[in-house]
């Protein structure tokens, strides 16, 4: 994985030595900001269409098909909505290159939805420097929610990765004491948080991480980290990585006769039919039982058959993406943060600046979004960037996800 680029490097110490400073916290504008007119307004973000996370690109489809809804009912504001997204290979690399042709080129109103930890934190000193939002960067990374101070235009969307990796702890900590858990993450911010929002979770607990074992994103395989965890002793399994290296976990894990509680982080439980993949084989004595979160209506659950948001989004898929797999969770995902971004731009109205959206980002109450469960709120503050805070758990049973319990709530614990 690429720990520091080079090119977001000499793309930062350029734009500084230029003197381009950030525009956000209500500095005056004299003329119309890039990226907007009277009758329309450009988005845009990077998106993993291709590579090895290219599960994750529903996530932009589903937002651009929710703005072609918006958008043949007037737009907002008499504003038609553009929102064009790049493929970024789910390369940090070429995520900088592509968020530059955005600004620079195309001359984007906001960098919106852009995909990946480390992607985001590539991008996020440029946008900065180059007063550009960037807006609800679609990764839990605790960076991006607690550094609203510094960073003033980036804003998350989902629960951060430690809230996440919390929840499981907290569980783990109440219903399994004495369990050992080993873990497979990604070598990056993004599995580092849900280790450590694990580990925080467990605090004054018995229960206890005896084993983790990173991987790197290019990797080809995570078979030999699997055989160590399960060396460890471990009858827990916590595997925080993209869905490609999870499906392996689960075969390797079943291969080795290993036959632990798995615990999945959301990213991979979302992942289309990932569960029902990881059930063939043989394996479905591994996946059978596995603990995950979730805070988004998931359309293959029948006791959402009849709720009208959901009968929205298959109607807005079918007739803005065709072709799109509507059990795919991660299309609810994109119009949630599509809905979202639509109720500010509402909230602002005709006079629509940068500095307007930030500041109607930071300052978020929203009761409900359609997309997400109920009684998950959208809040936030000047030093709180994470809307959602809020997630239920889930269990995987008999071929299908199940939630339990009540609301948790995290709020800095």
């Amino acid at each position: 994985m690429i720990r520091k680029l080079s090119l977001s490097s000499l793309v930062l110490t350029a734009t500084l030595v230029l003197g381009v400073t950030a525009a956000f916290a209500g500095q005056a504008r004299t003329s119309a900001d890039p990226g907007v007119t009277a009758t329309s307004v450009l988005l845009g973000g990077t998106s993993p269409l291709s590579g090895s996370a290219s599960a994750y690109a529903s996530v932009a489809r589903g937002a651009d098909a929710y703005f072609k809804y918006v958008n043949a009912r007037g737009g907002v504001a008499g504003r038609k909505i553009t929102y064009t997204y790049v493929d970024d290979a789910y390369n940090p690399a070429q995520t900088v290159q592509a968020t530059r042709q955005l600004v620079e080129q195309d001359k984007v109103f906001a960098i919106f939805n852009a995909l990946g930890t480390e992607h985001n934190l590539a991008i996020r000193d440029y946008l900065r420097a180059q007063g550009v939002p960037q807006l609800f960067a679609a990764s839990g990374s605790t960076q991006f929610g607690s550094q609203g101070g510094e960073y003033p235009g980036l804003i998350g969307f989902q629960p951060s990765y430690l809230a996440e990796g919390w929840v499981y702890g907290k569980y783990l900590a109440r219903t399994r004491p004495g369990a050992r858990i080993a873990v497979l993450f990604q070598n990056d911010d993004y599995g580092k948080d849900l280790l450590n929002g694990l580990k925080r979770g467990l605090q004054r607990s018995k229960v206890k991480v005896i084993a983790a074992q990173p991987y790197e994103v290019t990797a080809s395989d995570v078979q030999s980290q699997v055989a160590k965890l399960k060396s460890s002793g471990a009858d827990v399994f916590a595997i925080f990585a993209t869905p490609k290296f999870a499906i392996q976990a689960f075969v390797f894990a079943n291969k080795l006769g290993w036959k632990p509680k798995l615990t999945i982080n959301n990213a991979v439980s979302s992942a289309s039919n990932i569960m029902v993949l990881a059930s063939e084989g043989g394996t479905n004595r591994v996946v059978n039982g596995s603990l995950s979160i979730v805070f988004l209506k998931d359309p293959t659950d029948p006791k959402w058959r009849n709720d009208a948001a959901m009968k929205l989004y298959r109607s807005v898929l079918k007739r803005y993406a065709p072709g799109a797999n509507a059990n795919d969770v991660y299309h609810v995902y994109g119009m949630a943060v599509a809905w979202t971004t639509v109720e500010l731009l509402k909230k602002i109205g005709k006079n629509l600046t940068r500095d307007a959206l930030v500041k109607a980002a930071s300052n978020m109450d929203i009761p409900r979004n359609p997309f997400l469960l109920p009684g998950i709120a959208l809040k936030t503050g000047p030093k709180d960037h994470f809307p959602i805070e809020q997630m239920l758990l889930q269990r995987w049973d008999k071929g299908a996800w199940k939630s339990f319990g009540g609301i948790w709530g995290y709020r800095g614990a």
